[in-house]
């Protein structure tokens, strides 16, 4: 009876350890699973920082398509003096993109150093090197202070954990956009269909009304 439970703890381990996330491009999984009801789990406030984080990665690395991409920066009116955050930043697309088009400055974070070293190279072969830059980070302690758009590709959970600390430390007038998946109950101003793909902005309000605080 005791080598049973033994056996069975091991197989439910292993398929746990089976689900991780690192590394994974299936688009399929990324976006039907997260149509779930999304978590409303509370995250402490923590002070922002610099230095690298080192943890597992939040959601599943999938790119967004170029399309997208463009049309996201559109949508937030990315001008040459815009400093774009990009949260879950991958390949460095989004960052590279604007500043490629439209001289914006950029920040990517990304908790995988892979992806880090990936956007880096990318960079440097668009030759943004010196309008660009990748930190290795958890999102929720990166200081968003000077960002005037922020852009995410991440999953409904996530983005309502995040939605607070966006609203702690964005100026009013920041402009935010996501792909794929919404805040909740913070409405967005803007909703666009891009090749099947949606796409929501958000406009940092100056008064944050109390119900989307936490």
């Amino acid at each position: 009876m005791v080598l049973r439970k033994r056996l069975l703890l091991l197989v439910t381990g292993l398929s746990v350890a089976s689900l991780g996330f690192a590394g994974c491009t299936q688009q399929r999984d990324f976006e039907a699973e997260a149509q779930a009801p999304a978590s409303t789990t509370q995250v402490q406030e923590t002070t922002p920082t610099t230095q690298p984080q080192e943890r597992p990665a939040d959601v599943p690395y999938v790119p967004t398509p170029q399309p997208v991409v463009d049309a996201m920066l559109k949508l937030a009116n990315v001008g040459k003096n815009d400093v774009l955050y990009d949260l879950g930043s991958g390949d460095g697309r989004i960052p590279v993109t604007a500043a490629q088009r439209f001289g914006t400055r950029g920040v990517g974070i990304d908790i995988s150093p892979e992806r880090v070293r990936e956007a880096n190279q990318n960079a440097q072969r668009a030759k943004v090197t010196d309008r660009v830059q990748f930190r290795q980070q958890d999102l929720f302690q990166t200081d968003l202070r000077d960002a005037s758009v922020v852009t995410l590709y991440l999953l409904p959970d996530v983005n309502l954990k995040l939605r607070p600390k966006l609203l702690r430390e964005l100026k009013p007038g920041t402009r935010i956009v996501s792909h794929a998946f919404d805040m909740g109950d913070w409405k967005p101003q803007q909703v666009q269909q891009v090749d099947g793909k949606t796409i929501y902005l958000w406009v940092v309000p100056k008064n944050v009304p109390e119900n989307l605080r936490s």
